[in-house]
C-alpha cells in the first residue's frame, strides 16, 4: 500500500511505518511544531499523519500575528518559548519563516483601559518579555498614521509582529525530518483502537494500513472533534469563522521606510491592523450576537473535502469594525479592499487550548493539542511544553489553565460549549478584570441542593469547574451584582462582615464543588504512600498531604482521610478535580496496583461550618461528643446531623474551629436547613469564598495554583511539616528534594503587609516585587485582612530579603507600594491558639 510522504519539494511515494513511539495527527502549525520539538529532543519514531496536505485547515489562511503579550501569566511562557523555537527552526533548517518584528501597540481610549494596562504591567515585570507603557506622544511617534483624538495610552510589546504560517509549517516539517521524524500527507485517520497495554492502533484512510503507536496526539485543528469521536470522546470544541480584509496599497504606508507596528484597538468594535506590504490587514472579532459558528460541523462533521477552502465573507457583518479602523487610521478611507478572508478557527469555551494527556474511562496515552485559538504564536511553545511532559513524565511548568480535562463531560454539554464560545469570541478584547466572572452558559447541571436558597439570600455566585459557589452575600443596604474593578468595589465591606461572622460567631459555606474521591483495595495504602509526601493517617484520622512531581514540584494538595485500613477519602479543590484524579489513576495503572478509584464529586454534597460557636451549632443536632477530646482536630467521624448521615472531618480552610460535612448530595438542603435552624441562637450566617480567601491569608495557608504549583518546591513554599523525608515509602519527588536540601534554597515564601490607599488596590497575585530598583520576586496571592486591618500578600522573594522587617515594594496600578516582610502568620489558627 502506498502513502504520500511529506517533503518540501512535493510528496513522494513511501510505505507507512508499522510502528511509532508517538503518532501526531494533524499537519498544521501546531502538529508540525510538536513533531519538530519531539524529534529534536531525541524521541525516536515520531510520525505525523496529515489528512490532506500540510497547512490545510486553519494554518494556511492565518494572519500570522505573533506577540509576547498575554493576560494569562503562564501563557506568557508559552509565547516566549514560541519565539525561541521559531528562531531555532529557521536557523537550523535554513528555511525562512517570514518573521517581521515591528512590535505591537495596544490602544487605551478609556480610563478603565488605562487601569488595565497598568494592571498588566504590574504582572509583567517579573516575566521575560519586555513590555512598557507609551504616552500618546510616543504612540504617535511610533505610528504616525493614527488619529490621536481618543488615545490616552499605549501598551507596547517590542519584538511582536507577524510570521508566515505556511513557511513556518514547512520549516517545522524540514526540521522534524532532519531529526528523524516521518511526515505522511493524504493519510487521514479513519479509526483508532487502544490495546490492553495502553498503546494504540491507528487506521488510516488507506483501509488496511495501520500504524501501532505508544501514544497518540490529537492536533487535528477543526477535525479534532471528529477525531475524538473515533474514541468515543465528545471534546469541547467548536469551529468559528474569523474574518479579515487585506487592503490595497496605501500611499502613506508606501512612503515609509520602516514597518508600522501592529495596532490593536481594543474598544468595541475592536480590530487589529498590521502592515501587509504597502497596505494593511485588518482583522475583527464580532460581537457575540453577530459571530458565526459552524454548528453543523459538530452534528454532521466537517464538510467533505474542506481543507484549503474558505467561507463566504460577509462584510456587512464587520462594517462597524471597518468604520472604527477608518476612524483610527484615516488613511484607510482611501484604500481599496484587495481581498477578504473568512476562515475556520477552532476554539474551546474559554478560547484557551486543550493541552496535555486526556482522561476518560479506560483511556490511556491519548494527548491533546487542540483548540489552539492562538494558533501560530502558541505553536512552538506548546510543542516544547508537550515534548517535555511526554519525555519526562511531568509538565515543565504550571499550565493548569490549559488542562484538557477542565471541561468535564459530566457538565460541559454541547449547549454550554456553543454558548460559552460565542461569549468568549465577543469578549476577545474586553477588559480582563481581577476576579473576572462571565455569565453565559450558567448555571450548568452542577448546582448544589441549596443553590436557589443561597441566591434568595443574596449570594453573588462564582464559577468553579462547572459549579456555582457563593463568592459573597449582598444584604439589605449593600450594592448587589457583579461590579468589577481594579480597586476595592461593592463586595469589599460585605466580605469584611462575613469574616467577622466567622471570627466571632459561626459561618456556613457551600463546599460542594470540592473534588472528592474514594480509593480502596488491597494496594490502596501502598500506592497512596508512594504518591503522597506525608505519612498516611491512621484510621479515623485525616491529614494534609501533597503529591509531588519527579523534579520536586508541588503537583497537588489534598486532604487524605483514612476510612479503613484499605479505604481512603481524598478531597481536593474544585479547579483540580480531574487534574489530580488523572495523576492518581495514571500511576495506579502504570504500577499495576490492585485499587478501585471512585470519583464521587457529583454524588456528595459538602457544607463547611467555622467559627467559635460552630461546635455549639452542631451539638444541637447530635448527641455525639464534639468536645476537643471527643472530636480531635484532623479526625473523621460518622454523624447523624438533623437526620442526615454525615462524614464529618474536623478541619477548616479558614483556620478557625470548624468541620467539613460530607453527605449525599440530595440531602444538602435538609442538612443546611437543620444547621441554620440550630444556629439561629448562635448567630450562624452564610459566608463565601472571598471571605475564606481573606481568612486563609491571615493564617498563612497556602493555596494550590498560587503558592503551590509545579513551579514551586514544597521546601521554599514552607510546606516542610507536611513532607516526611524519613518515611519508609520512596515517594515521588523524594530524591529531588534531597538534592534541594543539599544545594540549599534560593528563595522563600513570605507574608507581606502592603501599604495601600483606602480604596486599594489590594494585591491579587502575580504582582512584581521590587527592591532597590530591581525586580526581585512576585506575589502569589493577595487580599485585605479584615482582622489585622492590613492589605496582605504572599510572595516569593530571595532568601536575603526573606527576613522579618525587610521592606520591599509591590507594584500596583503603576505605583510601587511599600511592603514589609512579616514573621510567620499574622493570625494564629484556632488549634494553635488552643494550645
Amino acid at each position: 500500500m502506498t502513502f504520500l510522504h511529506s517533503t518540501t519539494s512535493g510528496p513522494i511515494s513511501r510505505r507507512l511505518k508499522d510502528e511509532a513511539d508517538t503518532v501526531i495527527i494533524g499537519g498544521g502549525v501546531v502538529g508540525t511544531g510538536l513533531t519538530y520539538c519531539l524529534a529534536k529532543a531525541g524521541q525516536k519514531d515520531v510520525v505525523l499523519l496529515e489528512k490532506t496536505e500540510l497547512t490545510a485547515g486553519s494554518t494556511w489562511h492565518a494572519a500570522g500575528l505573533t506577540t509576547y503579550y498575554s493576560p494569562g501569566i503562564n501563557v506568557k511562557k508559552v509565547q516566549w518559548d514560541s519565539f525561541k523555537v521559531f528562531r531555532e527552526v529557521e536557523r537550523e533548517t535554513g528555511q525562512e519563516v517570514g518573521f517581521h518584528g515591528p512590535g505591537t501597540i495596544r490602544l487605551a481610549t478609556s480610563p478603565e483601559r488605562v487601569d488595565e494596562f497598568r494592571y498588566q504591567m504590574q504582572r509583567q515585570g517579573w516575566n521575560d518579555a519586555p513590555q512598557w507603557l507609551l504616552t500618546p506622544e510616543e504612540v504617535h511617534e511610533m505610528h504616525p498614521l493614527l488619529n490621536m483624538d481618543k488615545i490616552l495610552m499605549g501598551l507596547h510589546n517590542p519584538g511582536d509582529g507577524h510570521i508566515d504560517p505556511y513557511s513556518l509549517t514547512q520549516a517545522n516539517a524540514i526540521g522534524a525530518r532532519m531529526h528523524g521524524a516521518e511526515i505522511y500527507q493524504q493519510a487521514g485517520v479513519t479509526g483508532m483502537s487502544m490495546r490492553s497495554d495502553g498503546s494504540w492502533d491507528v487506521d488510516t484512510q488507506y483501509g488496511t494500513c495501520t500504524i501501532h503507536a505508544q501514544r497518540v496526539v490529537n492536533a487535528a485543528g477543526f477535525w479534532a472533534h471528529e477525531l475524538g469521536r473515533l474514541c468515543g470522546l465528545e471534546l469541547p470544541l467548536v469551529t468559528v469563522q474569523h474574518m479579515y480584509v487585506v487592503t490595497g496599497p496605501i500611499a502613506e504606508i508606501k512612503a515609509r521606510k520602516t514597518e508600522l507596528p501592529v495596532i490593536r484597538d481594543l474598544e468595541e468594535p475592536s480590530y487589529y491592523a498590521r502592515q501587509e506590504r504597502d497596505g494593511l490587514i485588518i482583522g475583527v472579532y464580532e460581537r457575540a450576537e453577530l459571530m458565526k459558528m459552524q454548528n453543523r460541523w459538530v452534528s454532521e462533521g466537517v464538510a467533505p473535502g474542506f481543507g484549503k477552502e474558505l467561507f463566504e465573507s460577509d462584510l456587512d457583518r464587520i462594517s462597524d469594525h471597518l468604520e472604527a479602523a477608518m476612524e483610527m487610521i484615516p488613511a484607510v478611507r482611501n484604500a481599496d479592499i484587495a481581498r477578504d478572508v473568512c476562515g475556520p478557527i477552532t476554539a474551546t469555551p474559554n478560547h484557551l487550548p486543550l493541552i496535555g494527556p486526556y482522561m476518560a474511562p479506560g483511556l490511556r496515552n491519548y494527548w491533546l493539542a487542540a483548540g489552539v485559538y492562538g494558533g501560530v504564536i502558541q505553536s512552538g511553545g506548546l510543542g516544547k511544553y508537550l515534548t517535555h511532559w511526554i519525555m519526562n513524565g511531568e509538565p515543565p511548568y504550571d499550565l493548569s489553565e490549559l488542562d484538557p480535562n477542565r471541561f468535564s463531560e459530566s457538565w460541559c454539554n454541547r449547549n454550554y460549549v456553543a454558548t460559552k464560545c460565542r461569549e468568549s469570541f465577543g469578549f476577545n478584547n474586553v477588559i480582563i478584570w481581577p476576579k473576572d466572572e462571565r455569565p453565559a452558559g450558567r448555571p450548568t447541571t452542577r448546582v448544589s441542593g441549596i443553590y436557589q436558597t443561597l441566591l434568595d439570600k443574596g449570594a453573588e455566585m462564582g464559577f468553579h469547574s462547572g459549579w456555582e459557589q457563593p463568592n459573597w452575600f449582598a444584604k439589605e443596604g449593600d450594592t448587589p451584582g457583579y461590579r468589577p474593578s481594579f480597586r476595592r468595589t461593592n463586595w469589599f465591606h460585605p466580605v469584611g462582615r462575613e469574616c467577622e461572622l466567622v471570627l466571632s460567631k459561626a459561618g456556613i459555606i457551600d463546599l460542594t464543588p470540592f473534588g472528592k474521591f474514594e480509593v480502596s483495595g488491597p494496594d490502596a495504602a501502598r500506592v497512596l504512600d508512594y504518591l503522597f509526601a506525608n505519612d498516611l493517617p491512621k484510621v479515623g484520622r485525616a491529614c494534609i498531604s501533597h503529591m509531588l512531581t519527579p523534579s520536586g514540584g508541588v503537583y497537588a494538595e489534598m486532604t487524605v482521610t483514612r476510612l479503613g485500613e484499605d479505604r481512603f477519602f481524598l478531597v481536593t479543590g474544585s479547579g483540580s478535580e480531574l487534574h489530580d484524579l488523572r495523576w492518581i489513576e495514571d500511576h495506579v495503572w502504570k504500577g499495576g496496583y490492585d485499587v478501585a478509584i471512585a470519583n464521587v464529586t457529583d454524588d456528595m454534597g459538602a457544607l463547611g461550618i467555622a467559627g467559635p460557636r460552630s461546635r455549639d451549632v452542631l451539638a444541637k443536632l447530635t448527641s455525639h461528643d464534639l468536645s476537643k477530646k471527643g472530636f480531635k482536630f484532623l479526625s473523621c467521624q460518622q454523624l447523624s446531623l438533623g437526620g442526615v448521615r454525615v462524614r464529618a472531618v474536623r478541619i477548616s480552610y479558614t483556620g478557625e474551629l470548624g468541620w467539613e460535612l460530607y453527605h449525599a448530595r440530595e440531602d444538602t438542603a435538609r442538612l443546611y436547613e437543620a444547621m441554620m435552624s440550630a444556629g439561629q441562637e448562635f448567630g450562624l450566617g452564610d459566608f463565601g469564598t472571598y471571605a475564606m480567601g481573606s481568612l486563609r491569608l491571615e493564617k498563612g495557608f497556602r493555596g494550590w495554583g498560587a503558592e503551590m504549583t509545579v513551579d514551586n518546591n514544597p521546601l521554599e513554599a514552607g510546606l516542610g511539616p507536611f513532607i516526611k523525608m524519613n518515611k519508609h515509602a520512596n515517594f515521588i519527588g523524594k530524591q529531588s528534594l534531597q538534592q534541594l536540601q543539599q544545594e540549599g534554597l534560593t528563595r522563600k515564601l513570605v507574608c507581606l503587609t502592603v501599604e495601600v490607599e483606602e480604596s486599594g488596590p489590594d494585591a491579587e497575585g502575580n504582582e512584581t516585587i521590587w527592591h532597590n530598583g530591581k525586580v526581585v520576586g512576585h506575589t502569589t496571592s493577595g487580599a485585605y485582612g479584615y482582622h489585622v486591618q492590613k492589605s496582605l500578600a504572599l510572595a516569593y522573594v530571595p532568601l536575603h530579603l526573606a527576613h522579618p522587617g525587610t521592606v520591599v515594594e509591590v507594584e500596583l496600578l503603576g505605583s510601587r507600594r511599600p511592603a514589609t516582610v512579616q514573621q510567620g502568620p499574622l493570625v494564629q489558627t484556632h488549634t494553635a491558639r488552643a494550645q
